[in-house]
């Protein structure tokens, strides 16, 4: 509980900084430990050019849940941002179950012809840095499998000892009834058409819990997540790895195309490595990882990962030897960090050098190695970096997380994409 209590205050500390100063910095990447076995090589860890493919329009199709519950998607397929990108889609219904923390947003669309025949189902993230931190510090409590209606004889698994994050769970269970009435409608109708679930961030969790009930009922859904958060513990990934014939590469499919749950993470995202592994909760197999920390990522840039610990992927990140040492020195510097930006000369100051760049997103070489008035950025071990939400954590082969014509501005002068489409 001591330690909880502590890691409490470092959540506590950040939170007041992202209220105090709206910053804004680059993503560093982070040197992994890598262990490399002769059986796995570099490249049975490559993606092929179609998984590529497909990771990339399922981060712009979850992007467009964005616009829920501000300027809305519409029927046929109309939105603010990139639904004009998808003109085979037909919106089934859209959800917004509220704006507190437990809540959920998102929407269930048809893909027809020539797109291949999906129902799909995108959970949208949190538009709050600080809704994220708050729930990603909450307690974690006991999971057991959907119940099963009476004269359903299907024998449910039995989920022991697991245990998953409160909040996501509540989360599902807010949204569990609109999704499953809605997608068991569309596979009577649409019989030959595959259940595909997208979430990011925190959607990216409701979106675990929702696949791994879909799995359990037997409808075979494939689920693709993007910085995903731990979801529950250890019991609970094992449970979710045997659900899904997840695991290391020798017990999954050979092929990546093939596996039924993707966890797309990225270099420097802290959010799949909260909440804390010492508050009792795991990774789960299935992690596809992007070693570029900047956009747009190449083929090259994306690898798959063995198991649920792979350390040349974003487990590595959570490892590394010094953290204890720079959890110290971040204790050290917190309270000088706050002094400083406490004194209007220099909050001033720094908000005019960063405002034009923090519209962009572009710093300097300097600045993106140290956080503001000196703090060094390489102290801070990526789980404690939450103020880099706005980069690394939306960063997955897109800028996500802005209902405006062609996603976030800040990805517009990436002009390999736009001449790609």
């Amino acid at each position: 509980m001591a330690i909880m209590a502590t890691d409490q205050i470092f959540l506590t500390c950040v939170i007041i900084l992202l209220y105090v100063l709206p910053i804004t910095t680059k993503a560093i990447a982070v040197p992994l430990k890598t262990t490399q076995d002769p059986a796995h090589s570099q490249s049975n860890r490559a993606v092929s050019p179609r998984l590529f493919d497909t990771l990339e329009e399922l981060s712009r199709i979850v992007d467009v849940s964005y616009c829920i519950g501000t300027t809305g998607v519409h029927q046929p397929f109309d939105c603010l941002s990139r639904c004009k990108e998808f003109p085979g889609f037909e919106l089934i219904t859209t959800w917004s179950t509220g704006h507190l923390i437990s809540d959920s947003c998102g929407y269930i669309a048809l893909s027809h012809p020539p797109h291949p025949k999906r129902i799909l189902v995108a959970f949208r993230g949190t538009y709050s840095i600080t809704d994220t931190i708050i729930d990603l510090s909450a307690y974690p409590q006991a999971y057991v499998p959907y119940m099963p209606k009476d004269g359903d004889d299907k024998d449910v698994p039995e989920c022991s000892n697991c245990t998953v994050h409160a909040g996501f769970l509540t989360s599902w269970l807010n949204t569990r009834t609109i999704v499953l009435d809605h997608v068991s409608a569309a596979r009577e109708q649409y019989l030959d058409y595959e259940v595909v679930l997208v979430g990011h961030s925190l959607g990216g969790a409701v979106a675990a819990l929702a696949g791994l009930e879909m799995q359990i009922r037997g409808w075979q859904p494939r689920v693709t997540t993007f910085g995903e958060p731990k979801v529950g513990n250890r019991e609970f990934v094992q449970f979710l790895d045997k659900a899904f014939n997840l695991g290391s590469f020798s017990s999954a499919p050979s092929n990546a195309e093939q596996w039924q749950f993707r966890r797309v993470t990225h270099a420097n995202d802290p959010v799949p490595l909260l909440p804390f592994e010492r508050w009792g909760y795991d990774m789960h197999a299935g992690e596809i990882f992007i070693s570029k920390d900047t956009l747009p990522p190449s083929l090259s840039d994306v690898k798959l990962c063995d198991g649920n610990r792979d350390m040349r992927c974003i487990y590595g990140a959570e490892s590394t030897v010094a953290s204890k040492i720079n959890a110290l020195k971040f204790r050290t510097t917190c309270g000088k960090w706050r002094s400083g930006i406490s004194n209007p000369a220099n909050r001033a100051a720094l908000i005019s050098r960063s405002s034009d760049q923090e519209v962009m997103g572009v710093t300097s070489d300097i600045e993106r190695h140290q956080m503001p008035f000196g703090l060094p950025w390489n102290l801070i071990p990526s789980k404690f970096r939450l103020w880099e939400l706005f980069f690394a954590h939306r960063d997955y082969f897109w800028r996500l997380g802005l209902c405006v014509p062609g996603g976030d501005p800040s990805g517009w002068r990436l002009g390999y994409w736009s001449e790609n489409l």
